[in-house]
């Protein structure tokens, strides 16, 4: 078997040596290369390449903006039978995706059930999941129209900026933007689903493929408990942004149990496809990663897009 190890060298949780260490674990069972990543968008144009040699197996040592990077490029000419499937190895702060998978999110650990997987064999590697497409672009656990989307665009500003970054600095972020920068009285969202009246005055969207959405430390964000992998996309909106219900939504949530109910909620599970379209530009996410500004995105849900090996 051919295998890829594409590595961050940016990764968080990780050191040189914990790279080695792990490139050596994965190249006793399957013939593998490893090459770091130098720039952005540089883990998708390994990961396409991988896809065009016939590589049977892409990992990748980073957190989810690099497998984001790996499954676009993967995924580039499409979803067929020859794509290769795709191992992690969490190396980022948060690891939403991995997580969702129920990977240990130590790196030594996860890559010992990745080899147990491998030797275990047989003629196609890996469980078939469910992934989202929001325009041209494939996301693995969520995008998002509104505040998420401009809050992530504050917190990469300041890591540009060389300023560190935490769970706690995105809360105040998040804060911040909403009472500052939100135009919380004019909703500018609309739902489009074939078939169906349109839903007017949203003033928030955030699109789930699988739950949690993002974590607070080693908290879950539900805001879809239903979203699933093996479903289509789940969508999650607020029809009023006032502090009252922003914080009862939150609070729902953040709780174990996760039953969101409220009148100001919409909420849709299992959808195959819609586009949400703006009166005004708004900041756009997919897997924790602001993508600029949009007026109009389709969002697609595709059964057993890719094969992970966990």
């Amino acid at each position: 078997m051919r295998a890829l190890l594409v590595v961050n060298p940016k990764a968080t949780t990780t050191t040189k040596r914990g790279r080695e260490v792990l490139a050596r674990a994965l190249a006793s069972e399957v013939k593998v290369d490893l090459v770091q990543t130098e720039y952005r968008g540089h883990a998708a144009a390994l990961a396409l390449r991988a896809a065009r040699d016939g590589v049977d197996l892409v990992a990748a040592l980073g957190g989810d903006g690099t497998i984001n990077e790996v499954v676009n490029g993967l995924l580039t000419d499409g979803p067929s039978a020859s794509t290769p499937a795709l191992a992690i190895v969490p190396g980022g702060s948060t690891n939403v995706f991995s997580r969702a998978l129920g990977q240990s999110q130590n790196p030594i650990e996860a890559t010992a059930d990745i080899l147990d997987t491998l030797r275990a064999g047989g003629e196609s590697i890996g469980r078939p999941i469910g992934l989202g497409k929001a325009g041209s672009r494939w996301f693995t656990f969520s995008a998002g129209l509104g505040l998420d989307a401009e809050v992530i665009l504050r917190m990469e500003r300041r890591r540009r900026a060389g300023r560190s970054i935490s769970h706690l600095r995105y809360v105040r972020a998040a804060v911040a933007h909403f009472y500052l920068h939100t135009d919380r009285r004019q909703p500018a969202l609309t739902l489009e689903r074939p078939g169906s009246d349109p839903v007017t005055g949203l003033f928030l969207a955030i699109v789930s493929n699988t739950t949690p959405w993002t974590y607070l430390h080693e908290r879950p964000v539900r805001p879809s408990p239903e979203a699933s992998f093996d479903s289509g996309l789940d969508l999650f909106a607020l029809r009023r942004m006032r502090t009252v219900t922003v914080v009862r939504t939150l609070r729902q949530m953040l709780s174990k149990r996760a039953r969101l109910r409220g009148k100001h909620l919409y909420r849709q599970h299992d959808i195959g496809s819609f586009t949400l379209r703006s009166d005004r530009p708004l900041g756009f996410q997919v897997d924790g990663d602001y993508l600029g500004e949009r007026e109009h995105v389709t969002f697609e849900a595709v059964p057993n897009a890719l094969r992970v090996v966990i």
